[in-house]
């Protein structure tokens, strides 16, 4: 179970990072996002400020919570994390499935050569 304000913080992220949310698009305040999820306002507001955090947003007190200019290298890092990610979830199900490393290596070449 992954808690509900990493969700949010990872979907607001996809959004920034697949060109949904651009530079300077301000993102719905906390009570209307928590209003709309029916979520609390202290979920969304520890999304916004873990997306601050990592510098994907910017907040100025009073005016709201603004998508910060993409730092393309951030991006690739996000975007490199979750291939990762899902590599690591696939190797591991082979694992459970009972197969080795070479068996996984050569399925994951064939794979590729594709």
């Amino acid at each position: 179970m992954q808690p509900i304000y990493e969700q949010l913080v990872e979907q607001i992220k996809a959004q920034i990072i697949n060109g949904q949310l651009h530079e300077n698009d301000v993102l719905p305040s906390v009570r209307a996002l928590s209003k709309e999820l029916k979520i609390s306002a202290l979920t969304v507001k520890k999304a916004y400020d873990h997306l601050e955090t990592e510098g994907f947003t910017a907040t100025i007190h009073g005016k709201g919570t603004y998508v910060k200019g993409a730092n393309q290298e951030l991006l690739l890092e996000e975007r490199r994390k979750e291939v990762e990610t899902e590599l690591e979830s696939t190797i591991d199900k082979g694992r459970r499935y009972g197969m080795n490393d070479d068996e996984i290596k050569a399925l994951f070449n064939l794979i590729m050569e594709e």
